[in-house]
């Protein structure tokens, strides 16, 4: 009977940690600075990345970096990192290289950011609120490696750990996408308008992830 009822304990408590769900309209809120609380995005990508989109919300009144996606594969730090410097200041990198592109933004305001990239030329595209910014260039012939983990509300400095409250992220996060192509103006528009098309690698509507620590799933109550 005593083990009956821990397996019931088991069944009840993990759906609060792992779960796949459609989350639209929902997003992920990080109430507090941490070393951490974060949430794993898990994906069967079992092949080196050539090309990619990534689209999500974010809304937070941090003034100081922080970490937006995290993406490593093992033996690799900053194989795929998309990082907030500051206001108005967006940091793409790949394979431990660093892009940056800057925009004119208010503060604190909800944003849409979309990041793009090729690796048969290099160029990465930056989107905020359906607008492009300059594009810049990196790693051009690179694969981005498979197997990842990645992270929401940290930054990896080992392979799914090595988290620094100084990078963290506190605030919420939704509506995030991702493809292994480089989407064109439209499609990066029809993710703008809560409309994405096919996303292959994480889809908000039918996402496995795992929270661990102090991360709550509420509406969305911004635009």
């Amino acid at each position: 009977m005593d083990k009956l009822l821990l397996w019931v304990s088991v069944l009840i408590t993990l759906p609060e940690a792992f779960a796949q769900a459609n989350l639209h309209g929902k997003v992920f809120v990080f109430p507090r600075e941490s070393s951490t609380d974060h949430v794993s995005l898990i994906t069967k990508l079992e092949k080196p990345l050539r090309n990619f989109t990534l689209c999500l919300r974010a809304y937070s009144d941090l003034s100081r970096y922080y970490s937006l996606f995290s993406y490593n594969v093992q033996g690799k730090d900053n194989e795929l990192l998309v990082f907030k410097d500051k206001i108005g200041t967006y940091s793409l990198f790949i394979g431990n290289t660093r892009v940056t592109a800057k925009v004119l933004e208010q503060f604190p305001a909800p944003a849409h950011f979309c990041v793009s990239w090729e690796s048969s030329s290099g160029i990465a595209e930056f989107w905020v609120n359906g607008k492009p910014l300059v594009k810049k260039g990196l790693k051009q012939g690179y694969s981005v490696g498979a197997h990842p983990k990645i992270i929401l509300g940290q930054e990896q400095d080992t392979y799914g750990g090595g988290f620094d409250k100084r990078q963290s992220f506190v605030g919420e996060i939704g509506d995030l996408y991702m493809w292994d192509s480089v989407l064109s103006a439209e499609e990066i528009l029809s993710a703008y308008q809560d409309s994405p098309i096919n996303p292959n690698i994480l889809n908000w509507q039918d996402l496995d992830y795992e929270i661990k620590g102090y991360v709550i799933i509420k509406p969305l109550v911004w635009h």
